[in-house]
């Protein structure tokens, strides 16, 4: 659309869609009630779109091309329907793509066979419908996982991991890319930025994978790269560290040269440390520290502003004794205040109504409760929701809820 900017394209959509009701819930339009923070007129109301293992999309392997293409459109339409603006969509979830890459092999999770054309360029096609309804287009890229078993022989003859299985770390019954060998954080760069190059995505994302989560009684074997690289730090945990820093910073450069009007955002696990181990940290109790054990510094990222945004998963209940919703944003909230980097919340959807969740998940007022608390933080700028089959089976209606009390018009996502 020569001569029109995409935001304008974007209210020009939006302007079709204010009719649109999600489904079967509260009448759109609901009136502003005092004492609720009045929704922006520009807000963050993004949607994961997941496909490792199938979990999103598409419903399953070995679909033709011309039906993973409906699946993925009625999602896209299903976020419209529910008045969101932006879809997180995962294309690279296990050193694979969703696109023709000249790094990485096709995934299996589109044909069931790793390295087979689906007949298709899902990325590309995700792209042109996503903008042709209003709705932004995050690429979803994990970095260092390549598998989901530790059988290196089940991965495609040609993968970059079987030509150099010096680049690789069993660990927790996983397959991973070692962090801190250089030429590694250089070949997932130029299979990331790959995709920038070609398609005029909205944003660059990762998600809350670095150095693997910690698994009890098993070590994350980098003595090598250790000794290799690491003799100018104080500890192999600031090397780490270290690592995943310039990953980032390097990916932010790459993006802003090759792309300039492209984001960075990332979406960590959202306890950065807990104020018993850091009196900067929040007040929880949570297991797992990003600092500590995913060697992410997620905190310094948002100080720094090397990222565009930030959508720390809280994905508890207000009121976790470990982990208190409440708690968490606030302390999100401090540390995005007078940075740079934009904060949204990301959104536990799927705890909604789910068997065995905490009973305060079994009622739909939930989420829009989490809305309510997080709109108080001027910092706060929207929300994202883990993750797309949720929002459509929407199983006690917690999304048709948020929509009702939250979401009563479009809005346009952050430019």
């Amino acid at each position: 659309m020569a001569g029109v900017s995409r935001r304008a394209f974007a209210l020009a959509a939006l302007s079709t869609l204010t009719s649109a009701a999600p489904g079967s819930a509260a009448p759109a339009g609901r009136p502003h009630r005092p004492g609720r923070p009045r929704r922006a007129a520009t807000e963050m109301r993004g949607m994961w779109l997941a496909t490792v293992s199938n979990r999103d999309w598409p419903s399953r392997t070995g679909l033709s091309a011309s039906d993973q293409r409906k699946e993925l459109t009625a999602l896209l339409d299903k976020a419209v329907r529910y008045r969101l603006n932006a879809v997180m969509f995962q294309v690279r979830p296990t050193a694979d793509a969703f696109w023709p890459s000249p790094y990485e092999p096709w995934s299996q999770y589109l044909t069931g066979t790793q390295g087979k054309n689906p007949g298709w360029d899902p990325l590309g096609v995700a792209v042109e419908e996503a903008h042709a309804r209003g709705l932004q287009l995050h690429a979803w890229f994990n970095p260092y996982r390549i598998a989901n078993n530790t059988d290196p022989g089940k991965l495609v003859s040609s993968h970059p991991a079987r030509k150099h299985p010096d680049w690789v770390v069993p660990y927790g019954g996983k397959l991973y890319y070692n962090p801190g060998i250089p030429a590694v954080r250089t070949f997932v760069e130029q299979a990331i930025l790959d995709a920038v190059t070609k398609y005029p995505v909205d944003a660059v994302h990762f998600d809350d994978y670095f150095y693997p989560y910690p698994v009890a009684g098993q070590t994350f074997d980098d003595d090598a790269a250790y000794d290799a690289h690491g003799g100018d730090f104080s500890s192999r945990a600031a090397w780490r560290r270290d690592n995943i820093d310039k990953l980032v910073t390097e990916t932010a450069a790459g993006i802003k040269e090759l792309r300039p009007g492209t984001r960075f955002g990332i979406s960590p696990f959202a306890v950065w440390r807990n104020a018993a181990t850091d009196s900067r940290g929040s007040d929880t109790r949570a297991g797992v520290e990003t600092y500590d054990d995913l060697y992410a510094d997620t905190r310094k990222w948002v100080q720094k502003n090397w990222i565009d945004y930030i959508v720390p998963q809280v994905y508890w209940q207000i009121g976790n004794s470990a982990a208190d919703y409440a708690k968490v944003v606030d302390w999100w909230a401090g540390a995005a205040k007078g940075s740079g980097t934009r904060l949204y919340i990301g959104e536990a959807l799927y705890q909604a109504g789910a068997a065995g969740a905490a009973s305060a998940w079994q009622d739909p007022a939930e989420l829009s409760r989490h809305l309510t608390l997080a709109g108080q933080y001027p910092q706060v700028g929207g929300n994202v929701y883990f993750a797309a089959k949720d929002v459509v089976a929407d199983p006690i209606g917690a999304m048709s809820r948020v929509v009702a009390d939250h979401y009563p018009q479009p809005a346009l996502p952050p430019g």
